[in-house]
């Protein structure tokens, strides 16, 4: 399981609170790694109790005060070890890809819409991927850290690039009309 994994990569990129922690899977570790407010809470409490992580010393202590956490060295050597071992890929899992099966034995009513749904949603993730590339990559920024961060989100991008132009196929090979109201979000 690799949630741990990448708490503990949120937390060397910057030290924040299980609520800070949330907000920045939601705008970047989440696109690729999403987790629910409870389970990084309750991952943060595992990684505490295995003496991978703690607490940072509060200035004062106030009532309802976040703790915020830091990387311990046992939980960077973990990180260390975990991202230079070896892992297979994982097999494709798609319910649509599933859904697209059953329909040829059942029929596809219902489909085509759908399809045209996920179309649109993974045009709207491809711009939004373009948008964070064009403001958090310009031309030059090529230290080490910038350009591994770089290539995680053009496998977004190439991602729904292939979605959106397989997308596109699929409802072509079923007939459905691709014009201009089609392609647009």
């Amino acid at each position: 399981m690799s949630l741990p994994h990448a708490i503990l990569t949120a937390l060397l990129e910057k030290p924040s609170s299980g609520l800070e922690l949330t907000r920045r899977f939601d705008k970047s570790i989440g696109y690729f790694w999403s987790a629910t407010h409870q389970q990084i809470y309750r991952e943060l409490g595992k990684l505490e109790r295995e003496g991978a992580i703690r607490a940072l010393e509060q200035q004062q202590a106030t009532r309802g005060q976040k703790k915020e956490y830091e990387v311990l060295p046992a939980g960077r050597a973990e990180l260390a070890r975990w991202t230079a071992a070896s892992q297979d890929p994982k097999p494709l899992r798609d319910t649509l890809l599933l859904r697209l099966r059953a329909a040829a034995v059942v029929g596809t009513d219902g489909i085509e819409a759908d399809l045209h749904r996920h179309l649109a949603l993974h045009r709207q993730q491809l711009a939004e991927y373009e948008e964070i590339e064009k403001r958090d990559f310009p031309p030059g920024k090529d230290a080490v850290e910038d350009r591994l961060r770089h290539v995680v989100l053009r496998a977004g991008i190439d991602l729904e690039t292939f979605w959106t132009q397989w997308l596109e196929r699929t409802l072509e090979e079923l007939g459905s009309p691709q014009g201009p109201a089609a392609r647009q979000d």
